[in-house]
């Protein structure tokens, strides 16, 4: 999907709320925006086009999106609670920008806490260490419903296909 196509999905509140996210951060944009597209280049090279599903492909692909993000982003900025909190901003701004169900969006952030969990306890591990770590993780997603509690399953993916 271009650039174009994704902009003209966000409604001008959402994207005035990006631009000011952005301002906050000049020098993490760059670094963000890397990490987003190999992480759908990676997620893609893994699972094919399952990754756009809500199954743990997809729990996957945001763990692994938000843990790309804090590590791109940790060597512009070594503060670990600024690049978390950094991540935690995009990633929440893109789940309100691009509305989604209410069970599959709160698996989504989720799954994107469950990146940046993995960040925090994994700082000195390569990139490589931990994308297989969480492909690992990946295997291990649970399948969750309406009636399932999240918090039960806090370090963990979860996936609802």
């Amino acid at each position: 999907m271009n650039l174009i196509a994704v902009v003209k999905r966000v409604d001008f509140k959402n994207m005035l709320k990006g631009v000011f996210i952005g301002l906050s951060r000049p020098h993490l944009i760059l670094p963000t925006i890397n990490a987003t597209k190999d992480c759908i280049t990676i997620s893609t090279k893994n699972y094919g086009k399952l990754h756009h599903k809500n199954g743990p492909a997809n729990a996957f692909r945001h763990a692994f999106w938000n843990y790309l993000i804090a590590k791109r982003c940790h060597n512009w900025h070594r503060n670990e609670e600024a690049v978390l909190a950094w991540a935690k901003k995009v990633t929440d701004w893109h789940e309100d920008s691009f509305p989604n169900k209410k069970l599959p969006k709160e698996m989504d952030l989720h799954n994107n806490e469950v990146g940046r969990f993995i960040f925090a306890q994994n700082t000195e591990k390569s990139e490589q260490e931990v994308l297989e770590l969480l492909k690992n993780m990946t295997l291990e997603s649970i399948k969750i419903d309406e009636n399932s509690t999240l918090s039960e399953h806090k370090d963990r993916m979860v996936h609802t296909l």
